[in-house]
């Protein structure tokens, strides 16, 4: 979740740890996906197979889109 503390937001986990602070609510909520995208990742063995060095990951909501095919 994100909390607004002082000037920063803040995402906080479940747990109630501090996951980083970020000046606007968009950092914050970005910061939040990513976090969500390997939360899921770790338990999602067949999408972790699926990627590749050469793959990009967008997260769009919570669920990761895959893009094969990315070049250096």
């Amino acid at each position: 979740m994100i909390k607004k503390i002082g000037l920063k937001y803040v995402v906080v986990a479940e747990s109630g740890r501090k996951m980083g602070s970020y000046a606007t609510k968009k950092e914050a909520t970005r910061r939040l996906k990513q976090i969500e995208f390997f939360k899921h990742l770790s338990e999602n063995r067949s999408l972790r197979q699926t990627l590749g060095k050469k793959t990009l990951i967008e997260v769009h909501g919570h669920k990761p889109v895959v893009l094969q095919g990315v070049r250096d």
